[in-house]
């Protein structure tokens, strides 16, 4: 059964026809009891109509053998007296029930003072002789006439009489139309409603396999993608604007963004191979040459290429911790005192700042300032300014040199991993071109930015923007 009811479509349909039972349930029964109480109605008015047709005549003085609707023809008649006494009934009545007596023959006369088995009923509605009740009751019952029974509906009218005092006419019409009339509804209804269901159901079946035939194809597409393991291929994207398409859309997003991240890793470790190469590839034909002929050893280039490793290896770490999500914490970070401490033992670094707090993690954003500060010393001519001002809710940091600058075409890959502009390329000038790429991460993750622009000597501004903490 899990299995059956395991996909959306069967979900849906089942769901479907569920809803559409119950309010065919609903709108059956209400229709069937209105149409039961409208029937009734009618039965009741064509019941009181003859009981008032009796009771006119009754009120005029006519003799009871004379009554024209005692007859028959319009259903059960049954005149009540006092007492509940029968002083007349319809021609052939053999049975009735659902009136005040279920007597089929007229009694004969009560003495004056004399009782019968009943009381005469409390609390009736005060009549002149030869006026008639305005209000009728209504009853259900039965009635045989002839050999036939069917059911009634009763209505009883009373009328004062001149000489016969108090009278309560009976009059009931026939309930077979009413029962037959519900009969045929319900037959109709319980015909009708499945096969009504069967056309709901197989109507949801069709179009929620057609509206779900997408998802199988973006499904089947993504299956193939992963067992192909081809990030450039994308799903197929439908040609309609519905949620569908958006997941196609969004799917196809996912995907390209995927391929970004992979095709960045895979230049990110060729280029922290091709990086580790040379300095590795140098210190060891130094040991290599040092091993042979100890006289030649070049001690200042082995220490110099094992800093340059520690140096690259501790960059790829942090980078790494980037990429992992490190989050940078919330501890208060004084910019001003920061940048002071960062020039500290700087040759030609100048500093300008104002008090400013931001929230985040100190040593990350000390190593922002010592990559900005190297950056702007390796480029300058003769000075470097680190400037710290309030900006509206943002604390802006600025390093500014006077070297040649930055082009403006070069302003947003500069911040690429490995990437260097340096003409010669200089290892021993221009870095693995690290730096700038770790201190945007820290700044994006710190919830700021870092920017290249044009100082006010001619050279490069790079500017951080972080929340005031």
């Amino acid at each position: 059964m899990r299995r059956l009811f395991g996909s959306v479509r069967a979900r849906a349909t089942l769901g479907a026809t569920l809803v559409v039972a119950v309010a065919l349930v609903a709108a059956g029964a209400a229709v069937l009891l209105s149409l039961k109480s409208n029937l009734m109605g009618e039965a009741g008015t064509r019941a009181e109509r003859s009981a008032r047709a009796v009771a006119a005549e009754l009120a005029a003085g006519t003799p009871y053998d004379k009554l024209s609707g005692l007859d028959g023809d319009d259903g059960p008649v049954q005149v009540l007296a006092e007492k509940k006494r029968v002083v007349a009934v319809s021609e052939d009545l053999e049975k009735i029930s659902g009136t005040d007596s279920d007597r089929v023959k007229p009694a004969p006369p009560v003495a004056p003072g004399g009782d019968d088995d009943d009381d005469s009923d409390d609390h009736e509605e005060s009549l002149e002789p030869g006026e008639i009740a305005g209000e009728s009751t209504f009853r259900n019952g039965s009635a045989t006439i002839d050999g036939d029974t069917e059911d009634y509906r009763f209505a009883a009218v009373e009328v004062e009489t001149h000489d016969r005092g108090r009278l309560k006419v009976y009059a009931g019409a026939a309930l077979a139309a009413e029962h037959g009339a519900v009969q045929s509804a319900t037959t109709v209804m319980l015909i009708g409603f499945p096969l009504l269901l069967g056309v709901v159901a197989g109507v949801t079946w069709l179009v929620t396999r057609r509206a779900l035939r997408p998802v199988e194809g973006i499904r089947s597409e993504m299956a193939a993608i992963t067992a192909s393991e081809d990030l450039a291929r994308r799903v197929p994207e439908p040609q309609t604007h519905d949620e569908v398409a958006r997941l196609a859309r969004t799917t196809n997003e996912t995907l390209a963004a995927l391929e970004t991240s992979v095709e960045r890793q895979r230049r990110f470790v060729a280029d922290a191979s091709h990086e580790l190469r040379s300095p590795i590839a140098s210190l060891r034909t130094q040991l290599e040459v040092a091993a042979a002929h100890p006289e030649l050893l070049d001690l200042g280039g082995a220490v110099e290429d094992t800093v340059r490793l520690q140096r690259l290896a501790a960059d790829l770490l942090l980078l790494a911790r980037l990429d992992a999500g490190e989050r940078p914490g919330d501890t208060k970070v004084d910019l001003a005192g920061l940048a002071r401490e960062a020039a500290e033992g700087r040759t030609g670094v100048t500093v300008d700042a104002e008090p400013v707090n931001v929230a985040g993690s100190r040593g990350q954003l000390g190593r922002v300032l010592a990559n900005l500060l190297d950056n702007a010393q390796r480029h300058a001519r003769s000075a470097v300014t680190v400037s710290v001002r309030r900006e509206g809710d943002l604390a802006v940091l600025g390093v500014a040199d006077d070297g040649d600058g930055v082009p403006e075409a070069d302003r947003e890959r500069i911040f690429e991993r490995f990437v260097r502009l340096d003409a010669a390329r200089s290892r021993d000038d221009g870095g693995a071109g690290l730096g700038l790429a770790i201190a945007r991460d820290v700044a994006v993750r710190h919830g700021g930015t870092l920017t290249a622009g044009q100082g006010p000597a001619g050279g490069a501004l790079f500017e951080l923007r972080l929340p005031l903490g």
